[in-house]
């Protein structure tokens, strides 16, 4: 037997019943922050990239996984 329940939420909908804090305040500072880093020239590609690698789990392992999921738009048997 399967079932298959879809969900139709918005993710602050979803953020919400699950009991969430919303964060999008402290989201919208940071962006704000990188922006200017980048507007700056602090921060450049090559250092977005390193700091996108250190936050992913097993290195480019795991940046590869996430790259490989999101080229085949997350379909199973992909």
């Amino acid at each position: 037997m399967k079932f298959t329940i879809e969900v139709d939420c918005s993710p602050e909908e979803a953020r919400r019943v699950m009991g969430l804090p919303d964060l999008s305040p402290l989201h919208e500072r940071y962006l704000a922050k990188m922006q200017e880093a980048v507007e700056n020239g602090t921060i450049g590609p090559e250092i977005v990239g390193q700091m996108l690698k250190s936050w992913a789990p097993m290195g480019d392992a795991g940046m590869d996984f996430w790259r490989k999921l999101f080229s085949s738009g997350g379909k199973p048997g992909s």
